[in-house]
């Protein structure tokens, strides 16, 4: 299966971009066929039934609801990628068996395995799990969200998981920074719907890690401090 090429409308960033493969379950890897050619959509606000596309596997023909395919730009902009309509007849290629773990992380780290996302609370599951997954110990959840809006604790650090329509604000940022300096830990932002350009170029002064989810729950960084977590982990 080959990358296809999306800019960034906000950015003017290109991208090579490559669909997420999943599992079919008659075992064949299956991906959502992109459009060539049609430009992707900025994501400023979500509706669940809007953020899934069916898919239909090439093997055994079985029509599946999978995420839509999105892209995570540097900048903070969440594309959404165009696909072909189901019954259209994408070129054959060959689909990998396996999403490979990002270039950054250390081979010794295992292949990290996401929950799909549908309510605001298996957001916050994931998230913890992608943590869990970097090596983070004792991660809990509180069963309310505290008025800190502090969803995870764990050794050493504290998340804030913002499933909103809308991208992450500035004040959002800084309330989590400041939550973290207070307790002398680390402060780690996830968000379905990107960061608003300041949010961003904030959490980049005061060393915030930014980390994007889309609906198969796989976090992705954002901004450099993110970059060095997912190398080094706990």
């Amino acid at each position: 299966m080959e990358s296809v090429p999306v800019r960034c409308p906000a950015c003017r960033r290109d991208h090579a971009y490559l669909a997420p493969v999943y599992p079919c379950p008659c075992g064949s890897p299956t991906a959502a066929p992109m459009l060539r050619g049609a430009a992707p959509e900025p994501i400023t606000h979500r509706t669940w039934n809007e953020d899934w596309v069916t898919v239909r596997c090439r093997a055994c023909g079985r029509h599946d609801q999978w995420p839509q395919p999105e892209l995570c730009c540097p900048c903070g902009t969440v594309l959404r990628i165009p696909v072909t309509a189901v019954g259209a007849d994408p070129a054959d290629g060959v689909r990998p068996s396996h999403i490979p773990l990002p270039r950054t992380a250390p081979a010794p780290r295992p292949t990290f395995r996401p929950m799909t996302i549908r309510t605001g609370r298996d957001a916050v599951t994931a998230a913890a799990m992608y943590l869990r997954w970097l090596g983070y110990r004792e991660v809990v959840m509180p069963a309310e969200r505290p008025s800190s809006r502090i969803d995870l604790r764990a050794a050493g650090l504290i998340a804030q998981v913002d499933s909103a329509t809308r991208p992450s604000t500035l004040r959002d940022v800084e309330c989590l920074w400041l939550n973290a300096l207070n307790t002398s830990v680390t402060g780690v932002f996830f968000s379905l719907a990107g960061y608003a350009q300041d949010a961003g170029a904030r959490a980049d002064d005061l060393g915030v890690p930014l980390f994007v989810m889309d609906l198969t729950g796989t976090p992705q960084p954002v901004n450099g401090p993110a970059d060095e977590l997912l190398s080094t982990g706990a």
